[in-house]
């Protein structure tokens, strides 16, 4: 990593001291097996000899190797931390999500109204968690990602402390909503923050690591909220959510980067105004007493890539509609559709348990939470031993991750195409389709035949072993395939991948909203097995969008480019035309 990582303020210096290093030297080719390196063209000898014939192939080869500016100048340390609070925030979304379903029975009793009013809070919460990040997700496009996190984290720590305080079921229901509306951006901003860091072809790496946050959350919630609601009571699950994320929003405020890249580049230009962390202020107004004529003409230089990219984003009211329009795209389309199955799919599952477990098995809140704890820690292959858990989830949310970025390699061998990490790589010949879907489609079958088993084992009544395995195998299966579509969405819009996760959001959790409001009557109406045979045939009998994905989404994804690009320009051409 260039010295540049280190101290972005420092960028123009160095960029204007290697031009004249260049001008010095020479062409300079950066050769293809590093970027640190450079070659004097001239100082190759003649070619006069079979060697010399190859030595100068070799040299007409690095010529075409990529070159320019790296695609991010944050160091790995930097980034790895940025991602580290990337996967924290995530945590909070699904964590108030699952913390509550041990407690559904006792607000049901406490409250005095019925499971399918209470399972409506559920329903409530996924709706706003489809809507909110629509919102969130074009406000940090345009913006930034550090204000968002603040104002999310602000709304969500009012909402837990007014939960801890109602007494009726609508201050329940309403709260639940704001609740959500906090807390449900931040996975929309957190794919949005590796995209800002990491090109296409280490992505996977990250975007594990990104979800480490959300999968652990819901294995680490029932046991969490099931001690507290049996010991405490179920306020005390919200006064824990608000501790918690006052606790976050400390490093937040002092350290956390400003990565949007249409606020400081790739990390090179320093962040202004909302956007800056403490650290940044101090580090600012330290640089303001150094030497004065370096301060003068970096701050000229800086100040002057600020503006230009202030120009280019205008700050407006955040227009929920632009998800909307993602939506109808052919490609984008198909793949939400179908991730929205799956990730509804699995939430039946997920909601039924509490009911289900208790009907079969007479558990209580804590059992409940215990239960669905070891189920997860199953899906996970964790022993259940406490002080193991996080580092094997971990290892677990990183599965599909490094999974991701090998057959992302492995493909792009097969096709031919050089892989350039540092700087990224032109995605309009690249079997994008293929490296992705190729890693999940196998384990999405898996997950769909658990989910037949899972409903004629509740069926049947079983051994709790049973459910436990089947526990496993969706999790690990279900989960892992909806995070590798999600990473696939944000490969497919790499300017705006906020406002892409936010449609993949807006439509998962419309539907998974949908399904959990329902849920409980079909098993009443239809029977456990037949209840999650129809669940699992849905998903089997769709899964061929996938192929048609797979056959015209690399077409649908380039005419959408070439139509982008059309567009940039005439709104370029009218820009020049009103200065004129």
């Amino acid at each position: 990593m260039s010295p540049i990582a280190h101290n972005p303020d420092s960028c123009v210096n160095a960029i204007v001291e290697k031009q004249k290093h260049e001008n010095s030297v020479g062409e300079l080719v950066a050769p293809q097996e590093s970027d640190r390196h450079v070659i004097d063209c001239e100082a190759v000898p003649p070619a006069e000899d079979a060697s010399a014939e190859r030595a100068t192939e070799d040299l007409e080869a690095l010529h075409q190797a990529p070159s320019g500016p790296a695609y991010s100048v944050f160091s790995d340390r930097q980034r790895k931390f940025t991602v580290f609070m990337v996967a924290c925030a995530g945590f909070f979304s699904p964590l108030s999500a699952n913390i509550y379903f041990p407690a559904l029975n006792a607000l049901s009793r406490d409250l005095k109204v019925s499971n399918e009013l209470i399972n409506l809070t559920l329903t409530s919460y996924m709706i706003f968690q489809g809507l909110a990040p629509t919102v969130f997700g074009d406000l940090a496009d345009m913006t930034g990602r550090r204000p968002t996190y603040v104002l999310g984290f602000i709304i969500y720590i009012g909402a837990n402390v007014g939960l801890a305080l109602q007494n009726n079921y609508a201050a329940l229901l309403v709260l639940r909503c704001l609740q959500s509306t906090g807390s449900s951006g931040t996975v929309a901003l957190g794919n949005g923050v590796v995209a800002d860091i990491a090109s296409s072809g280490e992505r996977g790496k990250f975007m594990g690591i990104a979800q480490f946050g959300p999968m652990a959350a819901p294995a680490l919630a029932p046991v969490i909220g099931g001690i507290l609601t049996q010991f405490l009571g179920w306020r005390w699950l919200f006064w824990f959510l608000t501790i918690l994320a006052v606790v976050y929003l400390i490093p937040l405020l002092i350290c956390f980067p400003e990565t949007g890249r249409n606020v400081v580049g790739d990390g090179s230009i320093p962040p202004q105004g909302w956007n800056m962390s403490l650290l940044n202020y101090l580090k600012t107004r330290k640089t303001e007493h150094n030497d004065a004529l370096n301060w003068t003409v970096s701050r000229q230089e800086m100040k002057a890539a600020q503006a230009e990219l202030a120009r280019k984003r205008k700050l407006r009211w955040p227009n929920p509609l632009k998800t909307v329009h993602i939506i109808f795209e052919r490609d984008v389309g198909l793949l939400l559709l179908y991730n929205s199955l799956v990730y509804t799919a699995f939430y039946d599952v997920t909601a039924s348990l509490p009911s289900q477990f208790a009907e079969i098995y007479g558990f209580n809140e804590l059992q409940i939470g215990d239960e669905r704890l070891l189920g997860h820690v199953q899906r996970l292959r964790v022993r259940p031993k406490r002080h193991i858990l996080i580092p094997k989830l971990f290892r677990a949310s990183i599965l599909f991750g490094h999974l991701m970025d090998m057959n992302y390699k492995r493909v792009a061998k097969n096709a031919g195409l050089r892989i350039d990490i540092k700087r990224g790589d032109d995605m309009r010949h690249f079997p994008l389709e293929r490296a992705r879907i190729e890693v999940f489609i196998i384990p999405l079958y898996f997950g769909i035949a658990a989910i037949l088993c899972w409903g004629w084992v509740l069926e049947q009544n079983a051994p709790l072993a049973a459910p436990l395995v089947l526990s496993f195998i969706i999790g690990l299966c279900l989960t892992g395939s909806f995070n590798v579509m999600s990473t696939m969405l944000v490969d497919l819009y790499p300017l705006s991948p906020a406002t892409a996760t936010a449609a993949n959001n807006l439509v998962r959790c419309l539907m998974g909203a949908a399904g959990t409001a329902v849920i409980i009557q079909m098993i009443d109406g239809m029977g456990r097995g037949w209840c999650f045979t129809f669940i699992a045939a849905v998903i089997f009998f769709t899964s061929p969008m996938l192929w048609a994905e797979l056959k015209w989404g690399p077409k649908w994804r380039e005419q959408r480019r070439v139509r982008v690009e059309k567009q940039e320009k005439e709104e370029a051409r009218k820009a020049e035309a009103e200065i004129d």
